[in-house]
């Protein structure tokens, strides 16, 4: 019998997520993909630096040191790379000790069309357009943001900090925020305040995530999330009910009213930061990991 990936959390990451990889990518950019490949060849033993994603990855993969028979997380590897410069980067994951078995190498090719073979149920990369590809697949996936790690922040616990609409719920009620006003917005979330919302690109995350957490007593779990959105009482009513209703774990909630995000994210210690918005994004992304998640195509905030 095959390996079963369908019982597993898996993280599907980019090699520029999972290392810094911004100054070869400046040599893809300006001198083309031969010389991207023959630096990478030359360069074969000489260790990459952490990336943006390289925290949540190490601290997710500790949790299988929990469940050696019957691991909880799988990390794959999904890169544009060949065959032949992957070994830099394989060589260099192994001299962190990160336990990634699994990879898919395109060749510069579309690397969207593998994550479902390989039942991808998050998608980290630095490529705009591959992320926006897996979120068009109905796929978690978000575009990680340049972060430079100061200090080697390692933990036993990991902290996964999601905003709310358009992220964790659908973009339904930000349609309306954003196309009626505040006022309109307020009142519809009143007046639906017992009806769930409906699920958004990140719910099933969410959920996995639970299903992990529940494995553990609450004062042992190796997974704590948190909510950090910019509603407000009375529009936090819903979203309480819509969890309940999901029957979801979150841990942490803050209904901001607008008040800056980037100070609860670094209160909170977050190894990864989830929104869909580049006014949060561009101050959290120099304090914590931060990761920008794109509408689908089809979406009505495309067009507004």
């Amino acid at each position: 019998m095959g390996y079963d990936l369908d019982k597993k959390l898996v993280i599907g990451i980019s090699s520029r997520a999972l290392f810094n990889l911004e100054e070869e990518n400046k040599i893809f950019e300006e001198h083309g993909l031969d010389a991207y490949y023959k630096y990478q060849i030359e360069n074969e033993d000489k260790l990459i630096q952490k990336g943006t994603g390289f925290r949540l990855v190490k601290n997710l993969l500790r949790i299988n040191d929990d469940f050696p028979q019957d691991k909880q997380v799988e990390v794959i590897i999904i890169s544009r790379n060949n065959a032949a410069t992957s070994l830099r980067i394989t060589k260099s994951i192994e001299k962190y000790n990160l336990h990634i078995q699994r990879s898919a190498w395109s060749g510069g090719e579309d690397i969207s069309k593998y994550l479902k073979p390989f039942k991808v149920d998050l998608f980290l990369s630095a490529n705009e357009n591959d992320v926006q590809e897996a979120i068009n697949l109905g796929i978690a996936a978000a575009r990680i943001l340049p972060y430079e790690e100061h200090q080697d922040s390692q933990s036993n616990q990991v902290r996964i900090a999601f905003d709310g609409d358009a992220v964790l719920f659908s973009e339904e009620s930000e349609v309306i925020y954003k196309t009626q006003g505040l006022e309109a917005f307020l009142k519809y979330e009143m007046q639906n305040a017992s009806n769930p919302l409906v699920a958004g690109p990140f719910a099933k995350l969410l959920s996995l995530i639970s299903n992990i957490q529940a494995k553990y007593p609450q004062e042992q779990t190796p997974i704590r999330t948190a909510l950090i959105t910019a509603r407000n009482s009375p529009a936090h009513e819903r979203v309480i009910r819509t969890l309940s209703a999901w029957n979801v774990r979150l841990d942490e909630a803050f209904f901001l009213g607008g008040v800056d995000k980037y100070e609860v994210v670094n209160a909170f210690g977050a190894d990864i930061f989830f929104d869909d918005q580049d006014v949060h994004l561009q101050k959290t992304s120099k304090i914590a990991p931060s990761a920008k998640v794109p509408y689908a195509k089809e979406s009505i905030l495309n067009r507004i």
